[in-house]
Parts: structure tokens; C-alpha cells; sequence
């Protein structure tokens, strides 16, 4: 199963988190989130990918910002068309986020089946960062060929309940607010006891 720690904004924070058998870590750069990076750099010292997190960028915006960072995945966040996405799937791997709730059209999917990945998170005012679930009975809806990730108010009481999905696309998980000590700083210990639950 895929582990991905996204939100992630403080250097040391960050090499800790990579001594963990973590596989994604995300950095966000939407200025409006209290995990946005700004103008700092963490550096490319691990094997984990590292996922950029972007809201209705340009694809040459999301480039720049890719080889900047050393990013391996472009996690589209916003109301991106599937020709930007597209587009910015020459340069970079494509992880398309869709927002979920109990009116979402899953059918909505279908349109953006040539990304890598998908990620449903749960809708919210905002992009992201509720640490609320969606129904995750719902994903039997989803009968699309792209692989998914599941987000939205993952904590560390969650281990049975995602061992137990049962989706042929399920490969992974993406985990954020639950995990934190403040915004975009991880607690590596509870992390660190998470990961080992679900390898295990």
C-alpha cells in the first residue's frame, strides 16, 4: 500500500519523516493553506517521491516549480480541465484530486482516465485540509480504470477500517491533519506507529 504524508513545510520535519517507510511526501504550494512552503527549499536526500500540490496552476507554473523542487508527481487540487492536465502530464506524473461528497458524479472521473493516480478527498469550502471523511462506502461507485488514493480525515484510529476496503483501484492513502502537532509539522512517533500498523 502506498503511504503518502502530504503538507509537509519544515526541513527537519521532513528528513525525519523520510527515515520512515513512507513512500510520497507532499508539499503544498497553494499560498492560501497554512501548509503552503513559500519560498523554502527541502532538499532531494531520499527515495520517497515527492508530490507537488498545486490549485489551478498553469502547466509551465507547475514545470518551474517541479524542477525547482526535484518533484516526481503533480497533484492537481483545484478545478483543472482535463487539457491542462494534460498538458502538464508531458512534463511531470499526473495525480488528479477529486472533491467528494454525497451529491459527487462519479462518472466525473471518466474524463481524466489518463492520469497516473486519483485522489478522493472530501469536499469541502476550501481545497482540502478539512480532516473530515467522506463516505467511504461510496467508493463502490467508482468503476473507473485509474488507481486511487484515499484522503479526508485519515487518523490513527483508521487502520482496520482501511485494511478492510475492498476496491480493485485502492492502492494507497494520502494522510495530513490527523498527524500534526501544527499545521505542516508531523508527528513522526504517531506516524511512525501508523505505518508499522498497516505494513504489518
Amino acid at each position: 500500500m502506498i503511504i503518502k504524508v502530504c503538507g509537509i513545510k519544515d526541513r527537519d520535519n521532513h528528513d525525519r519523516l523520510c527515515r520512515l517507510e513512507v513512500d510520497m511526501i507532499g508539499i503544498n504550494f497553494y499560498p492560501p493553506s497554512s501548509r503552503y512552503i513559500g519560498q523554502q527549499r527541502i532538499s532531494k536526500e531520499s527515495d520517497q517521491k515527492r508530490v507537488g500540490v498545486f490549485v489551478n496552476k498553469s502547466p509551465s507554473e507547475i514545470l518551474e516549480n517541479a524542477e525547482r523542487h526535484h518533484l516526481d508527481y503533480a497533484q492537481l487540487h483545484g478545478d483543472e480541465n482535463p487539457r491542462s492536465a494534460r498538458e502538464t502530464q508531458k512534463y511531470i506524473r499526473v495525480i488528479k484530486v477529486f472533491r467528494v461528497d454525497d451529491t459527487f458524479d462519479w462518472q466525473t472521473t471518466d474524463e481524466f482516465g489518463f492520469a497516473d493516480y486519483f485522489l478522493f478527498d472530501t469536499r469541502t469550502d476550501l481545497y482540502g485540509g478539512s480532516g473530515r471523511k467522506f463516505k467511504w462506502n461510496s467508493l463502490e461507485q467508482y468503476r473507473g480504470n485509474t488507481p486511487f488514493l484515499l484522503s479526508g480525515g485519515i487518523g490513527p484510529a483508521d487502520v482496520d477500517p482501511i485494511l478492510n476496503i475492498d476496491h480493485p483501484k485502492f492502492i494507497g492513502i494520502d494522510i495530513n491533519s490527523k498527524f500534526e502537532t501544527e499545521a505542516g509539522i508531523k508527528d513522526v512517533h504517531l506516524i511512525d506507529r501508523f505505518v508499522k500498523k498497516i505494513r504489518n
